[in-house]
């Protein structure tokens, strides 16, 4: 077999090989520094200061993105500390230690009702439309012969109290299927449940939750915009529900032994 040699003792085949070992090590930098876009720098668990150093080569440049639906855009990584929406406080001073509610832990934003602080604006589909919607704003959708349809049923929480009637269901339009049923309380005002966290009872027309009980439904946050809901919204809603399994009453939340 015969080399290429192209100076002295050098030949083609270890140019190569010298090139991908440089290129190698170059991607190796270029991935490192991009996996800290997000949440970088380190804090510190306890005192919250800077616990790591990023520098040219292990952090990444700021990049720009621009948002579709002239949304504007975000830049990365995040200049400055993020605002952080927690009302709870460690209950002890040690790597790790669990976070204990200070108000209301269903709206507190830890533990299973912790929430992120989602964009500020409806999400939308892949033609510009609001995604999530009443079915009523929306003619092409319908609920099926064969299933119930929610509207008009009782709203029962986890206690088995009623606490209002179904009055609408919100629509998911790109995955075709119901997000939210509205709610009407019997005490004033209007909420929406996630209809992955109930249970529809035909025969005896109830809507029934097991997340949250009668009198935490009046704390559901709601919308700011009748007919319009934000993915923030969503969020908050979401996380309310979520930590009804856990801090819907005192039982819930301590040990099985």
């Amino acid at each position: 077999m015969s080399h290429v040699i192209l100076a002295g003792r050098l030949d083609v085949a270890e140019l190569v090989f010298y090139a991908f070992v440089l290129f190698f090590i170059c991607l190796v930098f270029y991935l490192r520094r991009e996996d800290r876009r997000e949440g970088y720098p380190v804090e510190d668990e306890i005192t919250g200061q800077i616990d790591s150093s990023v520098g040219p080569f292990t952090g990444a440049l700021s990049k720009t993105f621009f948002l579709p639906h002239g949304r504007g855009f975000v830049t990365t990584p995040t200049k400055g500390r993020e605002a952080v929406d927690l009302a709870a406080l460690r209950i002890d001073r040690f790597g790790g230690a669990p976070y204990q509610p200070t108000g209301d832990p269903l709206a507190d934003g830890v533990g299973p009702a912790a929430y992120a602080r989602r964009a500020p604006w409806p999400d939308l589909d892949s033609e510009g439309r609001l995604r999530v919607v009443p079915i009523g704003t929306d003619d092409h959708f319908t609920v099926a012969a064969r299933d119930p349809d929610p509207r008009g049923m009782t709203m029962v929480g986890s206690d088995g109290r009623a606490v209002g009637t179904v009055t609408d269901i919100w629509i998911d339009r790109s995955d075709r299927l119901i997000r939210y049923l509205q709610v009407d309380l019997d005490g004033g005002g209007t909420v929406l449940a996630p209809m992955m966290m109930v249970g529809v009872d035909r025969r005896r027309r109830l809507v029934r939750t097991d997340t949250i009980a009668s009198h935490q439904f009046a704390g559901i946050p709601v919308l700011a915009k009748p007919g319009e809901i934000t993915r923030f919204e969503e969020e908050r809603i979401q996380a309310y529900f979520g930590g009804g399994y856990l801090y819907a009453n005192a039982a819930r939340a301590e040990p099985f032994i």
